[in-house]
């Protein structure tokens, strides 16, 4: 098999486009491999009663702003204080991350649904249950990156 890559410090991200005439079983799982690879490399580091949590992104489901602190919330919703501001968390997480409104991103893979509402904003509820909204000046972008209209 003939592989080809370019390494560029011009890319924001990185991505793999693969040419394949069949789907094998070895292609399957470098497919995977390659999807998890950002995240694999990626742990966070959040405090909540007075310990330091390691957390993997693909666990968190809400990046938001409470007051003055920029809290995570993961799949079982326990709720963790982050080091960071929110604008550094966009930049650090991976590409299954939107940002909603000024305060809040959200893991895409963790929407369980999505409602609209009558003054232009939406309502988005996570698998944790875990409710917020996504502002009017959010909504495009966040449509967008879901492939809605």
């Amino acid at each position: 098999m003939r592989v080809e890559y370019q390494i560029s410090a011009d890319y924001k991200e990185s991505y793999a486009v693969l040419h394949i005439t069949q789907m094998t079983q070895t292609m399957a799982e470098l497919i995977s491999m390659l999807e998890n690879e950002e995240t694999d490399s990626l742990t966070l580091i959040a405090a909540r009663d007075k310990k330091s949590y390691f957390i993997k992104p693909e666990e968190i489901s809400l990046v938001r702003t409470e007051g003055r602190e920029i809290v995570c919330y993961d799949k079982l919703k326990n709720r963790f204080v982050l080091d960071k501001p929110l604008y550094e968390w966009e930049q650090i997480l991976d590409a299954r991350f939107v940002r909603i409104s000024k305060s809040a991103l959200v893991n895409i893979r963790q929407i369980h649904h999505v409602e609209a509402s009558f003054n232009g904003t939406m309502e988005i509820v996570m698998k944790n249950e875990i409710k917020d909204y996504i502002s009017r000046n959010y909504r495009k972008r966040f449509k967008e990156r879901l492939g809605l209209r």
